[in-house]
């Protein structure tokens, strides 16, 4: 059996490939740099607008902004949580 802690690095690491692979291209995913399109917040920012935990809804449903450059986002259960740990990081 993996170890919690284990686990835990493995979900936040996958987190963070889904935000290179699928955000990246607009959004600054890390902790440094500002987002390719200034209209994208960036990653880090987010806990301050909200608490990243409500976005695990939208993006297994689908994330559908009312800006046109935003595409329409769907993760499975999984990966949404992933996703979420990531963001969790960059609020430390």
């Amino acid at each position: 059996m993996t170890p919690p802690s284990v686990q835990a690095d493995g979900n936040v690491r996958r987190g963070e490939v889904i935000a290179l692979t699928n955000c990246a291209r607009c959004h600054a995913v890390g902790r440094l740099g500002g987002s390719p399109l200034g209209a994208a917040p960036p990653f880090r920012e987010l806990h301050r607008r909200y608490p990243v935990e409500d976005l695990s809804e939208a993006l297994a449903e689908g994330i559908v902004t009312g800006h046109p450059t935003m595409p329409e986002f769907r993760l499975d259960p999984d990966e949404a949580q992933n996703l979420i740990d990531y963001l969790k990081t960059l609020e430390r």
